[in-house]
């Protein structure tokens, strides 16, 4: 009896551990399409088609092949492009997509505050 809820929690365990790979294997895929070609060059790493490669495999890895040893090559791969490639991206386009560049701290909502002169 206490086997079988064992087992059971260690399926559920593992099932959100597979869930959690995919999902992180996803937003690196997503956020390798979204930098530039040029970005890639810029910052010396792999060009963008690698990286959306090695990333789309990792995400049907995940999704099609229930194999650990697979999927934790896909996680490797994951956390490379997350600690190592995304920071370089950022540096050299400026910190990254999406993102406003910040003005003087007296920078009102519509443009520099004069005070009231």
């Amino acid at each position: 009896m206490v086997g079988i809820v064992l087992m059971t929690a260690f399926g559920g365990f593992l099932s959100l551990l597979y869930l959690a790979m995919l999902v992180l294997a996803v937003v690196a895929l997503a956020m390798a399409a979204l930098y530039r070609d040029d970005a890639y060059r810029a910052a010396d790493k792999q060009n963008k088609g690698f990286w959306l490669i090695i990333l789309g495999i990792a995400v049907a890895v995940n999704l099609l092949v229930p194999m650990l040893f697979l999927q934790l090559a896909g996680l490797v791969a994951t956390i490379v492009f997350f600690v190592d490639v995304r920071p370089a991206l950022r540096q050299v386009s400026g910190g990254g997509w999406g993102r406003r560049r910040r003005g003087s701290s007296s920078d009102g909502p519509y443009g520099p505050y004069n005070g009231g002169r």
